[in-house]
């Protein structure tokens, strides 16, 4: 049997979605995605834990990142789906596998849309202290729901805008980082600040090792490409593009800009002192520097918010076509969009409306520690998805694909267990320690979830065939 005939069941019952997003959509969703507040904020906690160092931390983060999509990509180019790695590991592993990814990633998106959108809230206090965040939480919620419930067109258009906005403030800072290291004349500026402060390693290997966890959480998203996929013109051509290009500018954007970071601000005041960004500009004396920051880190938990949303309610969407969740969830509206997934997605504006209210602090910490986890596990299934992928589409003849992970097995092995070394590691960190803590009874439960829909759909199987009768 072809591999395509094999999979032809999930891609006809996911059908019906508007397959109209161009390619250079598809990139600005993943770099969109992927440039959140994981490098706006995240990035000084990264220097405070690894210092200078850092920039290898990134760096494995990267490699780790580049394997994983050097994966994905082949399967998606296979099988352009909106199920995507969900499906892929029903397929290839077991039905408890598709399950279990799809159901922990979605539950992680919907946490990490929570997670954002108390972050407008924070951010819109710059501007307007007396307003209570309640408030901004319910007006950017409606305004990015109303987005993604329109057409995918207005979601691709909207998430085009505001990844271009990320971008231009990223390349922006690295001219102007560079510019300031180069021409500027200020004497404790430049790469002296790389071996100072503690050397190069000032928290030794452990230091460096940790924060390739944050620098995961940075990288996060970027695996959105391939759920966009089941939605793409010409999934063929796009995906293989949309997904190179991705990688090699986020690698290049995070590397470029965490080393001018620690080159500008020495590494142990950078949780402490100001963002980096506003660093620079008040350096250049560019007035308003702080605003400009404030309106360009707004955009980015928007865009991830706004990415989120969409990759969430397609995932809810693949699990109610493949029979894991109500019916109702796998229907389309009229512009072809599952509107009855995304307000169900929506269930972590609502976590975080009420969190926002009542203790605003602890949530943040906890709701990003619980996302993590869930996307994580959907990074490592994907290797684990690949590995057996290849050897299944090999064994049964399927069609050369234009795009193959290089190296395997042994590249998509190493990153199985590079990614399953940092994330276990997070044991012993008491500021990630949560990430396990949680991360594993949700998997549990997701697990026991499952089994009991099984049982239930097996009895209801064996009770519709005894009511029909036995069969002359």
């Amino acid at each position: 049997m072809k591999h395509n005939d094999n999979f032809q069941d999930i891609i006809e019952r996911e059908k019906g979605l508007n397959k109209s997003l161009k390619t250079s959509q598809l990139t600005m969703i993943a770099i969109g995605g992927a440039i959140g507040t994981g490098l706006f904020l995240g990035s000084g906690l990264a220097i405070g834990s690894a210092g200078p160092s850092v920039i290898v931390s990134y760096a494995i983060g990267a490699l780790i990142a580049l394997l994983l999509m050097g994966c994905l990509s082949e399967m998606t180019v296979a099988h352009p789906t909106s199920g995507s790695f969900g499906a892929y590991a029903e397929r290839y592993l077991n039905p408890w596998a598709g399950f279990a990814v799809r159901y922990s990633y979605w539950f992680s998106l919907v946490c990490a849309v929570g997670t954002e959108i108390t972050a407008v809230a924070i951010y819109m206090k710059y501007w307007f202290p007396t307003v209570p965040g309640i408030v901004w939480i319910l007006l950017f919620s409606a305004l990015l729901l109303y987005v993604n419930a329109t057409s995918v067109n207005v979601f691709g258009a909207v998430e085009y805008w505001f990844s271009l906005i990320k971008i231009i403030a990223i390349v922006g800072f690295i001219i102007l980082g560079a510019y300031v290291i180069v021409g500027g004349n200020q004497t404790n500026i430049g790469t002296q600040n790389l071996t100072m402060h503690g050397g190069f390693f000032p928290n030794g290997f452990w230091g460096m090792w940790i924060a390739i966890f944050v620098s995961l959480f940075s990288y996060l998203s970027i695996e959105m490409i391939a759920v966009s996929a089941g939605e793409a013109e010409d999934p063929e051509k796009a995906v293989p593009i949309a997904l190179r290009s991705a990688v090699i500018r986020l690698i290049l954007f995070y590397l470029l800009t965490l080393s001018l970071m620690v080159m500008i601000v020495p590494w142990s005041s950078a949780g402490s002192d100001k963002s980096p960004f506003v660093k620079v500009m008040e350096i250049l004396h560019i007035p308003g520097a702080a605003g400009i920051m404030n309106f360009v880190i707004l955009v980015a938990a928007l865009s991830a918010m706004n990415s989120q949303l969409y990759i969430s309610t397609r995932m809810m969407f693949s699990l109610s076509r493949a029979g894991y969740a109500p019916k109702k969830l796998g229907q389309l509206s009229k512009n072809k969009v599952p509107v009855i997934a995304l307000s169900t997605s929506a269930i972590g504006i609502a976590i975080a409306s009420v969190y926002s209210v009542v203790s605003p602090e602890t949530a943040f910490v906890q709701m990003i520690s619980i996302s993590s986890f869930g996307a994580m596990f959907a990074w490592f299934m994907i290797f684990v998805t690949h590995f057996f992928f290849r050897k299944k589409w090999n064994q049964q003849g399927g069609r050369k694909l234009p795009v193959q992970m290089i190296g395997y097995p042994y590249l998509t092995i190493l990153g199985a267990i590079l990614l399953a070394s940092v994330v276990l590691s997070t044991w012993f960190s008491p500021m990630f320690k949560d990430t396990l803590l949680l991360g594993f009874p949700e998997l549990i439960f997701i697990s026991v979830a499952y089994f009991i829909w099984k049982r239930t759909k097996s009895k209801s199987h064996d009770e519709s065939i005894s009511n029909k009768g036995p069969s002359l």
